[in-house]
């Protein structure tokens, strides 16, 4: 759709960078704790809480600790994150550090073997071996233990403190072996978040794909009628000229005022009964089906927008089908009377005690069976009428071959001339439709031009839509014009102005055009001269 997806794409991050994010907190936590403890030892309120039996000690381990956080703050973290053997050397400093700083200042009195709870736990969270991360919690229990057998030797502790040391030592066991499944299942928890998340905006970018190459356009409108969502081919069908882009937020009405009025009472009335319409003049006919989105407070729905044409070409095809059976049917009950009929005419006006007023009956006889046998002969070339077999034509080399031959086969002298600037313009037809199409229009151009201004003249110009992707073929003539009236009757079976002709001329263009995936129809120029306009759309350049 034409707004930003309303999942953002999840991050693919490895479980080793996550981890990475965790040990850095460890690290920063680590440095911390260094500074505080060297804090403490130099305020005079806790100075008497650290390093009351070796301050020496106390301070260079401090430093010492403080001076291994330093370099793990940059890149060296990265590293040592990637390989779990590092990161146990990490841990196992942890542990010397702050038994060394726990027997410079008292032991289990001081309180700091406490710090190795967080240890531990750090170590069962980053360390994904459960032995390794097991062999942390054992190494930290031995060294309080040991410390705090070191110190009762030294007689700076009694046998009492072993108690509290092994206590220490329990819970340290127990963290260690709760947090190890607990981190164990919240990583899982988060892979498997991370994978859903990954499908879900596979999954949403998968349907916009679909929604955007539809046929069918699609709208999402609110309750004001606003257009909050379209896709590519309801911009084409409702928009053609304005990018995708920039239709988010513009008013149903902007697009075509019968749409909006058929959504409103659709609306209204909560019923609706399709009806085609064109957005703009010229362009192709379309339809609108509404569904309710579903019930909320914004009321919006989903406007269908689908072209037409394909079905009014479904029901053409199907009244051409039956004209041409009943045409294969009374074809033959129609030509025999009308052979006897042109026979007998033809008879009549060789017989020498024929007079003037007779001979001129006969010939009225002839021109009218020659014009019925004409509208039998057109209606009997739409009923055959064969698939095209379209070819890619360079329409200006084929038109000035066309011309040129067209202008041979005529009993007299005519003046067509042809516009066209795209020298390597490729077009899609049925050469044989093509052809049938512009002797049709130019026979009407020149008759036309003939009766205007007594000179058989017409005009061919070729220009290309760049906003509809359409070419557009004009045959232009110096005629007086179709009235605003007839134009609608144009291109109807058996409607002509000429009284010599059967009206099957430009239904058949139309008929041709259409299946070659074109259009036809009458306008006027900018200077208000008569055209008729070949539409060949995207499909056939």
């Amino acid at each position: 759709m034409n707004r930003p997806a309303i999942l953002t794409q999840p991050a693919a991050q490895a479980p080793s960078q996550q981890n990475l994010a965790l040990f850095r907190v460890y690290v920063g936590y680590r440095s911390l704790l260094s500074i505080v403890l060297l804090i403490m030892l130099v305020s005079p309120n806790t100075r008497q809480l650290v390093g009351a039996y070796n301050p020496t000690l106390y301070t260079t381990v401090a430093l010492a600790y403080l001076a291994t956080s330093i370099p793990l703050v940059g890149s060296l973290s990265s590293r040592l994150n990637e390989s779990q053997r590092l990161m146990l050397l990490v841990f196992l400093v942890d542990i010397v550090a702050i038994t060394l700083l726990a027997d410079s200042s008292g032991g289990m009195v001081s309180g700091l073997p406490v710090l190795l709870v967080i240890t531990v736990a750090a170590s069962a969270v980053l360390i994904a071996n459960r032995t390794l991360a097991t062999l942390i919690a054992a190494l930290s229990v031995l060294a309080i233990l040991m410390d705090t057998v070191w110190l009762i030797l030294q007689s700076r502790l009694d046998s009492g403190s072993l108690f509290p040391a092994g206590i220490l030592g329990l819970l340290i066991f127990s963290v260690s072996l709760m947090v190890q499944p607990i981190a164990h299942r919240l990583g899982r928890a988060e892979e498997l978040a991370r994978n859903r998340a990954s499908d879900l905006y596979s999954l949403q970018r998968l349907n916009e794909q679909i929604v955007q190459h539809m046929d069918t356009g699609i709208l999402l409108v609110d309750s004001e009628g606003t257009v909050r969502i379209m896709n590519k081919a309801a911009s084409g069908l409702l928009a053609p000229e304005r990018p995708l882009a920039v239709e988010q937020g513009r008013q149903l009405a902007e697009y075509s005022p019968e749409l909006a009025y058929q959504f409103e009472h659709w609306r209204n009335t909560g019923a609706h009964r399709a009806r085609p319409f064109s957005v703009q003049e010229g362009s192709p006919p379309v339809i609108a089906h509404f569904r309710e989105l579903q019930p909320n407070a914004n009321r919006e729905a989903l406007v269908f927008v689908e072209d037409y044409t394909p079905v009014t070409q479904y029901a053409q095809s199907l009244k051409l089908s039956s004209l041409g059976r009943l045409t294969a049917s009374i074809a033959h009950e129609i030509r025999n009377p009308l052979g006897a009929i042109s026979h007998a005419a033809q008879l009549l006006q060789e017989s020498a005690e024929l007079c003037a007023a007779d001979q001129r009956m006969a010939d009225i006889i002839l021109s009218h069976c020659e014009r019925v046998n004409q509208i039998v002969e057109s209606v009997m070339q739409i009923s055959r009428r064969e698939p095209p077999k379209p070819e890619y034509l360079l329409l200006s080399e084929w038109l000035t071959d066309f011309v040129r031959d067209y202008l041979n086969g005529r009993n007299r002298p005519a003046e067509i001339t042809i516009e066209c600037d795209y020298k390597e313009l490729l077009i899609e037809f049925d050469p044989e439709n093509l052809q049938r199409v512009f002797a049709n229009l130019l026979d009407n151009a020149l008759r036309h031009s003939n009766m205007a201004c007594g000179e058989e003249t017409a005009r061919v110009e070729v220009a290309l839509d760049f906003a509809t992707h359409q070419c557009h073929i004009d045959v232009i003539d110096a005629g007086s014009g179709v009235p605003a009236t007839d134009v609608p009757k144009l291109f109807e079976p058996f409607y002509t102005t000429a009284e010599e002709g059967s009206g099957m001329g430009l239904y058949l263009c139309k008929e041709l055009c259409q299946i070659n995936n074109a259009d036809i129809a009458y306008r006027t120029t900018a200077r208000g001269e008569s055209c008729f306009r070949v539409s060949i759309n995207q499909r056939a350049l």
